[in-house]
């Protein structure tokens, strides 16, 4: 059965069913017409724009103010909060549901007893879970860093887990200080997921992005691996002037069979392969703005790890009349094709590989690039 919950004044969300599905009763802040198609492409003149993927996760532990100040201080067009749900139905920015290796839960004697399994997207996961948690609770923990063998321990301990609340607050405040807009990107995680478990993450999105005065007007991507809440979504904002939506995809090798969440419990057959070819794209373009392709969807590696020839995608997805950002650029070497790889070790930073990488990517015309360090993908931008 749908359940009405409370938004922005003026304005209801009727959130029922699994996948999410959104309508709407009383004129949105966000919306303009329900029945238009998704909005038409950038110029494709501008530069291309700097999506800071999870902050400037490259130097700061991901999703903490630190991260994101350094990624506006570098240059970032966007920055990006992935969202989950807390218990008590408060979005936050984790990458996914399970905290254990983001977060110090594990060291907290406290917390010890909620440790469990969790079966997540056909994915079963040992550890601890946000959904498990209050905000309160989330609070008293401390951020630690993704990779530590790789970008260090220097950070850890020492930031807290931001509610979507509070990065809107802080994103609006720098873009007043320093006189530019800097956008917002969010993205949905395990939505389908969150549904089922009563914490849909989409009407909390739409009425904290209608509460604020400066989501109401800033740009805002919504980005998905799904495909339901896109489409929902899509049927409650209309052709909202700031708001565009961003279908994220995997691709290559046995990636390509991959299913989004919502169209394999299904029982559907739309792999991300089929997504991102020409046909695909042409359906994504009806919900969506922007694709979202892994980079190497862009240019492939070959067998030695070279990157190849440049694929069809970007010209597939521009005759559809959609963006096209790659996804995701980092300094290590381990993260580069062998092109552009040094002899300092895989786990080394390498900034003149990565942004000769970078660039070599952007020649393809895509339109823009998640990056983890700002300032290394503003340089490769130019």
């Amino acid at each position: 059965m749908a359940r009405v919950v409370p938004a922005s004044p003026g304005r209801r969300l009727l959130l029922g069913g699994l996948g999410g599905a959104l309508a709407l009763a009383a004129a949105p802040a966000l919306a303009h017409s329900a029945t238009q198609p998704a909005t038409a492409r950038r110029d494709a003149k501008a530069a291309p724009l700097l999506y800071a993927h999870r902050g400037a996760s490259a130097l700061f532990p991901e999703h903490t103010l630190a991260a994101y100040a350094r990624a506006i201080i570098d240059g970032a067009d966007f920055v990006e909060p992935d969202l989950v749900c807390t218990k008590d139905g408060v979005l936050v920015a984790r990458h996914e549901n399970a905290i254990t290796d983001t977060t110090d839960v594990a060291s907290r004697p406290e917390f010890a007893g909620r440790k469990t399994r969790k079966n997540i997207d056909g994915q079963a996961h040992d550890g601890w879970f946000v959904s498990d948690f209050t905000l309160a609770e989330l609070k008293t923990l401390r951020a630690l860093e993704r990779l530590p063998a790789m970008r260090g321990t220097g950070g850890d301990g020492q930031f807290q887990v931001l509610s979507l609340e509070e990065i809107v607050d802080f994103v609006a405040a720098e873009s007043a200080a320093r006189g530019r807009s800097i956008g917002l990107i969010p993205e949905l995680k395990h939505s389908t997921w969150f549904a089922a478990a009563g914490l849909a993450l989409e009407e909390r999105l739409v009425s904290t992005l209608n509460a604020h005065a400066y989501t109401r007007r800033a740009p805002v991507v919504v980005q998905s691996f799904e495909t339901a809440n896109l489409k929902a979504l899509r049927k409650v904002l209309g052709r909202a002037s700031n708001v565009r939506l961003a279908q994220l995809a995997v691709a290559g090798g046995r990636l390509d069979a991959l299913k989004p969440a919502d169209v394999a419990l299904a029982g559907g057959s739309l792999s991300y392969g089929e997504m991102l070819s020409a046909r695909g794209l042409r359906d994504v373009a009806q919900y969506a703005d922007v694709v979202a392709p892994m980079h190497r969807a862009v240019i492939p590696l070959g067998a030695d790890e070279r990157l190849g020839k440049p694929s069809p995608l970007v010209a597939d997805a521009h005759r559809a009349g959609l963006d096209v950002v790659a996804w995701t650029f980092r300094p290590e070497n381990a993260f580069l094709a062998v092109d552009f790889r040094n002899d300092a070790g895989p786990n080394a930073r390498n900034e003149a590989g990565s942004v000769a990488e970078m660039q070599r990517y952007l020649e393809t015309g895509i339109d823009g690039l998640f990056s983890d360090d700002v300032a290394l993908a503003r340089k490769a931008i130019g």
